[in-house]
């Protein structure tokens, strides 16, 4: 036995819009149901069609402050971050994310990175308020939501009414009319049509064309600019940001003392620290980064995945000369029968890799031999290993022992700052006195004499 509360079922809509409206049969009862729900005004109990069916099918009416009618123009991603990470922390069995949320949630856990911290506190302060309420009521409250983001984030392959303009989706399943005129028929205007005679080879390669032709939107482009400058905004000189005290901006002074503290690899601030956490690209990028993900590696016995990518990376810009003996020097380091230091690579890709080096000879040595097997093993890494890195506990410390000494800094400055203005005081007062004893010297010198003269007079 279960209980749904606050719903109503297909066919009691069906019947009620038939008997209130202008409906004519139970089709157009049901059509006008539907297009009820495809805008957001009648979400389904379960499933993630918005669409009626008249049968016995639940259905619950949307609260009136998540009407398209009472939404923004846009919604943030933030608002979605949050209600997804609210969904993982409430009932797993009950509210188990689908597969394309699942995916939601990973890119924008990427995307939003530098502010994951405050969408994971807001989404556990609603998950408490949600759990206060009674069990029928939070019931209602979680389809209502639901339904909301159905409409704005759908599930791949679904028609959203509030982006497609229906009447244009439909002239665009019309059958278009066969051009009567031959194709030189010339019109009023002196141009001629545009009916072309197409060959079945040269229509295949015009459709492979497009199909290669990325098609993206303006405000999805628009949408990804904005994140990424949101997201660099404390760490990258250009944008305006990430510049230690007393640095100046690289590119208004044309200094390069900021690029060399940045190749620095001791004493490394926290915001380098916690950019390392965006992708494994600046992980590597910063020779700090890697220094500190080596000696991880090392602890979690897998430093060969690092050597071996680094050792490759060597080999794309080695001299000419030299491409054949690091070629052997790496097959006989990392894959070959005896390896010291083997990496672990599928079947497949080893064997691709020996086909190369055995056609290879030292008058054309291949220095992108081991190219597939290298893509493997910097995916390896980045799926398994830099995962494992930024959940560990050694970074965790890296990134706290920045922040201990960007705070020891900050009070060492506050403490030069005071000795200096005490230092400032401590001359000006004795400024002051000098010049104080001076002016009763002087007075002393001036008076002194009057009254000897005095006295010599008396």
């Amino acid at each position: 036995m279960s209980c749904q509360p606050s719903c109503f079922t297909g066919s009691e809509l069906c019947g009620w819009l038939l008997r209130n409206t202008d409906a004519e049969d139970a089709q157009e009862a049901c059509h006008v149901a539907s297009m009820l729900a495809a805008h957001g005004y009648i979400i389904p109990v379960e499933g993630t069609a918005l669409i009626v069916r008249n049968d016995s099918s639940y259905y619950r009416f949307q609260t009136p402050c998540l009407w398209p009618s009472k939404s923004p123009d846009r919604l943030d991603n933030t608002d979605y971050a949050v209600y997804l990470c609210k969904r993982t922390l409430l009932n797993k069995q009950r509210l188990e994310l689908a597969n394309y949320e699942a995916e939601n949630l990973a890119r924008l856990q990427r995307l939003l990175s530098h502010k994951w911290e405050f969408i994971y506190l807001q989404a556990e302060a609603e998950a408490k308020v949600d759990r206060k309420l009674e069990r029928l009521e939070r019931m209602v409250l979680e389809s209502q939501e639901r339904g909301f983001w159905l409409l704005y984030r759908p599930p791949p392959g679904a028609v959203v009414a509030t982006e497609v303009d229906m009447r244009k989706l439909c002239r665009a399943k019309r059958p278009k009319k066969v051009a009567t005129r031959p194709a030189t028929f010339p019109i009023p205007s002196g141009r001629l049509s545009p009916v072309e005679p197409c060959e079945p080879a040269a229509k295949a390669d015009k459709l492979r064309q497009a199909l290669a032709r990325r098609r993206v939107k303006v405000s999805k482009a628009a949408e990804s600019a904005i994140c990424y400058y949101q997201q660099y905004a404390e760490f990258d000189a250009f944008i305006g940001g990430g510049l230690p005290d007393q640095s100046q901006n690289p590119w208004v002074s044309d200094s390069a003392d900021y690029w060399e503290s940045e190749r620095r690899t001791r004493d490394v601030p926290a915001r380098r620290v916690k950019r390392w956490g965006f992708s494994i690209h600046e992980l590597l990028r910063d020779p700090a980064g890697r220094q500190e993900f080596e000696k991880w590696l090392l602890k979690e016995v897998s430093a060969e995945n690092l050597a071996f990518w680094e050792a490759c990376q060597r080999l794309r810009h080695a001299p000419a000369s030299q491409v054949h003996k690091e070629v052997n020097r790496i097959y006989d380091t990392f894959l070959g029968p005896d390896a010291t230091e083997p990496v672990n690579v599928a079947g497949p890709v080893a064997e691709a890799v020996r086909k190369r080096m055995s056609s290879a000879t030292a008058a054309s040595a291949d220095r992108y031999a081991f190219e597939a097997a290298e893509e493997h093993i910097f995916q390896l890494m980045k799926s398994d290993s830099y995962g494992r890195f930024l959940r560990s506990e050694f970074y965790r410390q890296l990134l706290a022992s920045g922040k201990k000494k960007l705070s020891s800094k900050k009070q060492q400055r506050l403490s030069s700052s005071d000795a200096a203005t005490n230092a400032v005081n401590v001359n000006t007062a004795s400024a002051a006195a000098a010049r104080r004893s001076r002016d009763a010297g002087t007075v002393d010198a001036v008076t002194i004499p009057g009254a000897e003269m005095t006295d010599a007079a008396n």
